[in-house]
């Protein structure tokens, strides 16, 4: 005979959920409808949602129109060989992804950080099958200071829980407050984050030969995820991947959108 119990603690669990549901209704990630569980997005918002799938650059990640022959690179990866190994992105920077990404940057909608990563995991499976630990590109203390969070860090919080990793928040700091990356061209974002970022000296210890895996909101040109990796290979990492929620596709950069910082 079967057990009812398993039957019984469902009903309960769900008898309790109604008051938080009725107080607190599971909105759209996008648009904040009412949907009918947390984390989706409604029926307008979805189609506005570009995913990235393959065929990608096996190195940087950017999707081809087909699929262009196992080993193909992007022009990207052939002309400026990146510091990482390998970078993936689980959207395109675009419509309903862009609100997402300024809701949690801006607005202070740390809600959507989980949901965010489950789609990180689903682009990066490969990568995160691989990692030792996760580390998010970090904040300046002041900058963090004057925002109270680094989205970067509740992504990246997120990937470890859900990808069962370590997570060293840590292991990397930002020892020079550059100015924001919005509106800055792609050799004068370069040029702000040289020098940036340094693994101190008490963290080596966590990233030392270990298989990195870099977690940040977007990735725009590059410029920050470059530095950061360089910084962490300067530390003793073996390698590092790079894992971004969005990513703005080759011939979509405009210097004036809400990015990296």
């Amino acid at each position: 005979m079967a057990d009812p119990m398993p039957d019984i603690k469902s009903v309960a669990r769900k008898a309790l959920d109604w008051p938080a549901r009725i107080l607190f209704p599971p909105v759209c990630a996008g648009c904040r409808r009412h949907v009918s569980q947390p984390g989706v997005l409604c029926g307008a918002c979805w189609p506005k949602l570009r995913l990235l799938e393959r065929p990608w650059c096996p190195v940087m990640g950017t999707p081809f129109t087909h699929h262009m022959g196992e080993g193909f690179l992007s022009a990207e990866a052939i002309a400026d060989p990146p510091p990482f190994k390998r970078a993936r992105a689980a959207v395109a920077y675009s419509g309903v992804a862009r609100q997402m990404v300024q809701g949690l940057k801006y607005q202070d909608r740390t809600d959507l950080a989980p949901w965010m990563a489950r789609w990180m995991l689903r682009a990066g499976a490969e990568l995160i099958a691989e990692a030792d630990v996760v580390v998010p590109v970090p904040l300046h203390w002041r900058r963090f200071f004057r925002r109270q969070f680094n989205q970067s860090a509740e992504l990246a919080r997120a990937v470890s829980q859900l990808g069962g990793l370590p997570f060293a928040p840590s292991a990397v700091r930002r020892v020079k407050l550059t100015r924001q990356q919005v509106g800055l061209e792609r050799r004068e974002r370069e040029e702000n984050v040289l020098a940036a970022f340094r693994v101190p000296e008490e963290a080596e210890i966590e990233i030392a030969g270990r298989r990195v895996l870099l977690i940040d909101d977007v990735y725009t040109t590059g410029a920050t995820v470059r530095a950061v990796a360089k910084a962490l290979k300067k530390g003793g990492a073996g390698t590092v991947d790079v894992l971004t929620f969005a990513r703005v596709l080759p011939g979509d950069f405009r210097a004036d959108e809400s990015a990296t910082i």
